[in-house]
């Protein structure tokens, strides 16, 4: 039998089997889907194409030290950097953007699904308010249940540092949601339940995949 890991995919792909590669992005279409429908709504489909291209054109440098998902999702993160330069340069503003501070809540229009709960709804727009590298690790994490290790591999940064990241990124959504929140009770209920509501925005507004 054929080895349906993404792995096994990968190589068979190499060697010119067009349909293990289709196998490979029909598995991972709906997570790099996600990756982008918070942070650029209407400008996603062209950037999944974008990222989808960009690994054709550079499978024969993955490399196995790191999963076929993290390569993947490394590429979709330098699409959506690039993709946000292009903005800045098309408004005539300055096109270097600092991730680190810059959020998708500046740099993109607003998420145009609609989310069943206040509770996703806020914990979206508090996820939008973030730096986009504060954003992207989250999202990651809570919707592709990516760990540290991952996380370092995606975004190429020492493994301590993914770690602090995260930890900071989960520090700093508190303190939007706060800002945000309607209520004392609505903010309760949000960071009760962070993780579950953050599931369950996972099917409900994104979709399973």
């Amino acid at each position: 039998m054929a080895d349906d890991s993404d792995a096994g995919l990968v190589e068979a792909w190499r060697a010119g089997d067009r349909a293990a590669g289709k196998r490979l992005f029909e598995r991972h279409y709906a997570a790099v889907a996600r990756f982008f429908r918070n942070k650029v709504g209407e400008a996603g489909p062209d950037l999944i194409q974008r990222t989808f291209l960009a690994c054709v054109e550079g499978r024969e440098r993955f490399r196995h030290d790191a999963s076929f998902r993290s390569y993947l999702f490394s590429i979709a993160y330098k699409v959506l950097c690039k993709h946000y330069r292009e903005q800045r340069r098309a408004a005539d503003r300055d096109g270097g953007v600092d991730f680190a501070e810059a959020s998708a809540h500046e740099l993109s229009s607003m998420l145009s699904a609609v989310a069943a709960r206040q509770e996703q709804r806020l914990l979206l727009e508090g996820l939008r308010r973030l730096a986009v590298d504060y954003q992207v690790v989250l999202e990651l994490h809570y919707w592709e249940g990516m760990s540290a290790a991952e996380l370092a591999e995606v975004l190429a940064l020492p493994l301590g540092t993914a770690k602090t990241r995260l930890r900071r990124g989960r520090e700093l959504l508190e303190a939007r949601l706060a800002e945000l929140a309607a209520s004392p009770s609505l903010l309760q209920s949000t960071l009760a339940n962070l993780d579950a509501w953050a599931a369950q925005l996972r099917l409900q507004a994104f979709g399973e995949g």
